[in-house]
């Protein structure tokens, strides 16, 4: 079972679709004990980092998922989900993430060229570094997937499986052991996204 962490932030209807979509039994909660009994965990989000970064320490989630991710259970975060799993963000301020990966989410406005569109909406291609990641595995050259954000993480190139253009190399999928995330939106990314959310389902729990 893979259960869908409910903080009150995130599109989980049709994420919970698409999982349904690659054959994945999901669960959609809140609830520590049942989180705690699940196979996988995935942390959507949309929205600001410091208003679901402090919605999920009011409700206890984040250190629930901060020892769930230490005993090895696969985690997926998606677009804000993603940032989460970082050490701090500067959107709107510094407010802290649940550092599971090293490193810091900042505008992307840093680093693409002026008069470029922020936010970065719509369709790019992912081109995969080099870095093992089992669940990009059937992800192939110019796959292109579905990004709406503002804001990208900075961290070290070990933890970067996959990045995108847009006027820069921005940070797509990431993972430390078993914690991956996702900057774009598998759940609106068509066949793509729906490859790589089967793969995470075929992972050993």
């Amino acid at each position: 079972m893979i259960a869908i962490v409910d903080y009150g932030v995130g599109n989980l209807f049709s994420l919970k679709s698409s999982f349904a979509a690659v054959g994945a039994r999901t669960l959609v909660t809140g609830d520590a004990a049942l989180l705690r009994q699940a196979d996988k965990l995935v942390l959507p989000g949309v929205g600001a980092f410091g208003d679901a970064a402090r919605k999920l320490r009011q409700s206890g989630l984040d250190t629930l998922l901060q020892e769930e991710a230490a005993r090895g259970k696969p985690l997926l975060g998606i677009c804000l989900g993603m940032q989460l799993l970082f050490t701090s963000s500067l959107e709107y301020g510094e407010h802290p993430g649940l550092d599971l990966i090293p490193g810091t989410v900042r505008p992307i406005a840093e680093v693409i060229p002026e008069g470029l569109k922020i936010p970065h909406i719509g369709w790019n291609a992912l081109e995969l570094t080099g870095a093992e990641d089992p669940i990009l595995h059937r992800v192939k050259p110019g796959d292109c997937v579905y990004f709406v954000h503002s804001f990208y993480a900075r961290t070290e190139d070990r933890y970067i499986s996959a990045v995108t253009e847009y006027g820069a190399k921005l940070t797509a999928c990431v993972r430390r052991d078993r914690v991956w995330g996702c900057q774009f939106h598998p759940e609106k990314s068509g066949r793509v996204g729906l490859r790589i959310l089967r793969e995470f389902t075929c992972l050993e729990a």
